[in-house]
């Protein structure tokens, strides 16, 4: 099981079809797709993970593999962490929807993460980045054809929602979708289906979705190709005579969280990056993590500074005790 390991390797885990193999770094996946002559990287994991998704994929393929690309469902930094260096060991060029390609050349950050949403992935994403990127001239906008570089039986989606460039990948022929993050197979706000990874479809990870009216869209737009295989960034693969049913049953009872910044309005962009907001929303969870820190501190240093008190009532009371010994010493 590669979820939460500790050790710094991209797992070779299964197969969606014969020329597809998902790779994991610790919670993200990515998928190796096609033949040892030709393949595609669709995602590229955590940052830190180049030099062992290399690895992998030389098992799969053979020694010295590398891809005709690297095609980007979107850019966050556990889809796009180890794209660079990946894109400079095997000099290949990264591709990605043109609305993402300001987070990924360094002219705009990501719209801000927002925890309020709850559950366990809100609460982990407080110490997640929302940066952008900037890969220069490595990467390249997709072809506005919908046609994926290098992989002439596969089409990309535009599924906004999570992201406003969000990509996802479709194979007619044998119906095989890559959700990248507009859907997940995990239910991430609960700890224990996230620990066992028990496979259902749901929604994109919250924290960082921003416009879930279009989320909510793009999940129609995939239910209705009927996928037979489905694999998202996050969780097992989803495959089997009843998928379809499985997706449509869940897009027709997809529920945004409750609350959150982005929950009654979207944040808007264009092919320049973030250009309007919606206000933040109170923090309740946040402020009360912020007490316990302060509480904490205090109690802490509470507690040293008892103990330095203590140490020194008890010097000066050695040193007191010993003063009589001197005197004595001192008239003999």
């Amino acid at each position: 099981m590669a979820f939460f390991e500790g050790e710094r390797t991209a797992r070779s885990r299964d197969f969606l079809a014969d020329d597809i193999v998902r790779f994991t770094t610790l919670f993200a996946n990515l998928y190796a797709v096609g033949t040892a002559e030709r393949w595609v990287l669709v995602d590229a994991g955590l940052p830190g993970f180049a030099r062992s998704i290399r690895r992998a994929a030389e098992q799969k393929f053979g020694a010295g593999a590398r891809p005709e690309a690297i095609v980007l469902t979107h850019g966050h930094w556990d889809h796009s962490g180890s794209a660079l260096e990946l894109s400079k060991l095997w000099d290949a060029p990264i591709f990605a929807h043109t609305l993402e390609l300001p987070y990924l050349t360094g002219k705009s950050n990501y719209a801000p993460k927002d925890p309020t949403v709850g559950g366990m992935i809100g609460m982990a994403a407080r110490v997640f980045p929302s940066r952008g990127y900037d890969f220069g001239p490595r990467v390249q906008a997709l072809p506005a054809n919908g046609a994926v570089p290098a992989l002439p039986d596969w089409i990309w989606i535009h599924t906004p929602g999570h992201t406003h460039g969000h990509v996802s990948l479709w194979r007619k022929r044998d119906a095989v979708l890559l959700a990248g993050d507009a859907l997940t197979t995990v239910n991430q706000d609960n700890p224990y289906t996230a620990v066992t990874r028990t496979a259902e479809f749901y929604r994109p990870p919250a924290p960082f979705t921003v416009d879930w009216d279009a989320a909510g869209a793009s999940l129609c737009t995939l239910a209705s190709l009927a996928p037979a295989a489905v694999g998202a960034g996050h969780g097992l693969p989803i495959a089997g005579p009843d998928t379809a049913d499985r997706l449509l049953a869940y897009a027709r009872s997809f529920d945004r969280p409750s609350g959150g910044r982005y929950v009654q309005a979207p944040a808007q962009a264009d092919e320049s990056g973030i250009v309007k907001l919606p206000p933040p929303v109170p923090d309740q969870t946040g402020r009360l993590i912020a007490v316990w820190a302060v509480t904490g501190v205090a109690g802490v240093a509470a507690m040293l500074v008892a103990q330095e008190v203590k140490k020194r009532r008890d010097r000066s009371k050695a040193e007191k005790a010993a003063k009589p010994d001197e005197e004595d010493a001192a008239k003999s």
